[in-house]
């Protein structure tokens, strides 16, 4: 039997409080969660904290999936496959008066932070759409 990490049950502590302010338990184990510099770029531009996105990931919140890819993570939650979530940012200062409805869609695909967990459930990884 091995030791107790402490360092590990510390670091999880931000993510389980997020968790349960969501009321909701987590549905699956994360693993190690890693992110991309580009997804931890637009994470710090729009002052998110991954432990939210994590939190509502890991507790079923798919985010802005359609309802196909919905579908999909029901079905590998309980078959054991790769579930992702697809999160789209605040727009921080939010939309220009003067701004067309074609750049603010641009702006908001230009936001959008995947979270995928590998089947086996060992890795975690948040990244941009374009860095898939």
């Amino acid at each position: 039997m091995g030791a107790f990490n402490f360092e590990r049950y510390f670091a999880m502590i931000p993510f389980l409080a997020a968790a349960l302010d969501l009321n909701r338990l987590p549905l699956f184990p994360l693993g190690q969660v890693v992110a991309t510099r580009g997804a931890l770029d637009l994470l710090k531009q729009t002052q998110t904290e991954p432990d939210k996105l994590l939190a509502l990931h890991v507790t079923g919140d798919w985010g802005d999936c359609d309802p196909e890819d919905v579908q999909t993570n029901v079905e590998a939650l309980k078959h054991g496959a790769r579930l992702m979530s697809v999160y789209r940012l605040p727009l921080g200062t939010g939309r220009r008066h003067d701004q067309p409805i074609r750049e603010l869609a641009d702006d908001l695909a230009d936001r959008t932070v995947w979270v995928i967990t590998e089947a086996d459930r060992a890795v975690t990884t948040l990244l941009l759409p374009s860095e898939y």
